[in-house]
């Protein structure tokens, strides 16, 4: 099938696939005569484990090892136990980093007038600098 009836069936953009080929997460589809490319089944169902695990929030060198483990039928359940396990902690900071993000604006607006006065929490919260560190300096 084309790339387009490859994207419609695995949800995965043609813009994607083509992205995923040109980064080696999925190999090149085997083209026609006319320089098509052709994907069958097995590409399907690789498209559509990346979609899920794109789903997911893995990064592409994530999705490379996962890639690798689903393929090899010898896997130990533990090494894919163990990307999962360093995800689902990466997720866990960014989550709490978000938490503080909403609890930081959520303050600074409690403490905004709102009106037509010059002077806002906000902005002035915006220009302070930052506690313990040079995060966003361009040394």
């Amino acid at each position: 099938m084309n790339i387009g009836k490859a994207a419609e069936a695995s949800g995965v953009s043609a813009k994607m696939i083509r992205y995923y080929e040109s980064t080696g997460l999925i190999a090149a589809a085997e083209r026609t005569q006319a320089g098509y490319r052709n994907y069958g089944q097995r590409d399907i169902d690789t498209l559509r484990f990346i979609r899920r695990a794109r789903d997911l929030g893995f990064s592409v060198e994530q999705m490379h090892d996962l890639l690798a483990l689903w393929r090899d039928q010898s896997r130990a359940s533990a090494d894919v136990k163990r990307i999962a396990l360093q995800h689902v902690a990466e997720l866990e900071r960014k989550a709490q980093q978000l938490q503080e993000m909403s609890r930081v604006l959520t303050h600074l607006a409690d403490n905004c007038h709102g009106d037509e006065r010059p002077d806002c929490p906000i902005i002035s919260g915006l220009a302070q600098p930052l506690k313990g560190g040079c995060e966003g300096s361009n040394q």
